[in-house]
């Protein structure tokens, strides 16, 4: 029954491809890194097949039978006082392993004006998803996950609500050493918009990751190539003339960006050392972050993540640190442990 389940809901992501328009994305929300983890490397980990329950947050078909009455808690913290996070449990039934979960980002207060500048009062706002993900595993090497959601975004007394769809597919080598996934995110639908002229809609995301263990040493590499349902995802200010050479008078054209560097704004680098099983150091490089929101000519460390997993008998500890540019950062931590672990045996 559930392999019928997957199989149309693969066909509901394709046929909502195919009635997609132009238009202006909402529910940004659902391109953000819940996972204290996967924020030290950059991005999602959507690879990486080692029974961390938070990690099919963003590959349902990560999702496993070792997972089972696990429960993981994220959270994340930006400068400006923005938070999200998430929460999410995994338990097993006849027909495969479940796992609900909740995310959301609390953008905090705002001071109300009115045209002229005059307070008014405060209001607030704030996105939230609520879900379920299954997965399926169809032989060894080979499993299918699918999420859906429902989606709530509430801003002043505006309100927006909607449901997506996250498809994935990962496969895993029979060495344990190489693994790769796919997944489409974003995929639904809305269905209220803010206002009636409101013509919003969801940010479809195509990523698309490799993962691969030395054998004889700590290291474990990903690259994971994101926004692939669309080439160009480099932004170019439209003002922007050509210059002139003061001295030789000749004109120096605005550069066009080439496919090499086209190619680069969709990759992300994220390495990870396993010291022991109880401690682990991560890091990730984001080339799209860094050319986008670097200071002119002074990229610092803009682009680059960081982070540390801790993890003890009971419970699992990972702290993630992401530096968008010189203004500001995401610190994240998660915590996450096994139900069963705390029972008492008899």
């Amino acid at each position: 029954m559930m392999k019928y389940f997957l199989f149309f809901s693969f066909l509901y992501v394709f046929n909502c491809f195919g009635q997609y328009n132009l238009g202006i994305n909402g529910f940004q929300s659902l391109n953000g890194f819940y996972s204290a983890r996967s924020i030290g490397t950059g991005n999602n980990l959507l690879s990486v097949v080692d029974n961390d329950l938070v990690l099919s947050s963003e590959n349902p078909a990560l999702l496993n039978n070792n997972m089972r009455n696990q429960l993981a808690i994220n959270q994340t913290l930006l400068p400006t006082g923005v938070n999200f996070g998430s929460v999410q449990y995994a338990f097993k039934s006849k027909i495969g392993i479940f796992s609900p979960m909740i995310k959301y980002v609390n953008y905090g207060n705002f001071i109300e004006t009115d045209e002229v500048g005059n307070v008014l009062g405060k209001f607030s706002s704030l996105d939230y998803s609520v879900g379920m993900l299954y997965s399926k595993s169809f032989n060894p090497v080979i499993s299918l996950g699918v999420g859906m959601n429902f989606l709530g975004s509430h801003l002043e007394t505006y309100s927006s609500f909607g449901f997506s769809t996250n498809v994935s597919a990962v496969y895993k080598h029979p060495n344990q050493l190489f693994s790769a996934a796919i997944v489409a995110k974003g995929i639904g639908f809305v269905v209220k918009q803010y206002t009636s002229s409101s013509k919003t809609q969801l940010p479809i995301d195509i990523q698309s990751s490799i993962t691969y263990k030395l054998k004889h040493a700590p290291f474990r590499f990903s690259l994971l190539a994101k926004n692939l349902n669309k080439w160009d995802v480099i932004y170019q200010d439209p003002n922007q003339k050509p210059t002139y050479d003061a001295l030789s008078g000749d004109t120096i054209e605005v550069k066009t960006p080439g496919f090499i560097e086209k190619l680069a704004h969709h990759l992300n680098l994220q390495v990870e050392l396993i010291a022991s099983k109880s401690l682990h150091f991560r890091t990730g490089f984001d080339f799209n972050r860094q050319q986008q929101l670097r200071v002119y000519n002074r990229p610092g460390l803009a682009g680059f993540s960081f982070g540390v997993g801790v993890y003890f008998k009971k419970i699992k500890i990972d702290y993630g640190f992401l530096i968008y540019s010189k203004a500001g950062q995401n610190h994240a931590i998660g915590l996450s442990t096994n139900i069963r672990d705390w029972k008492r045996k008899k």
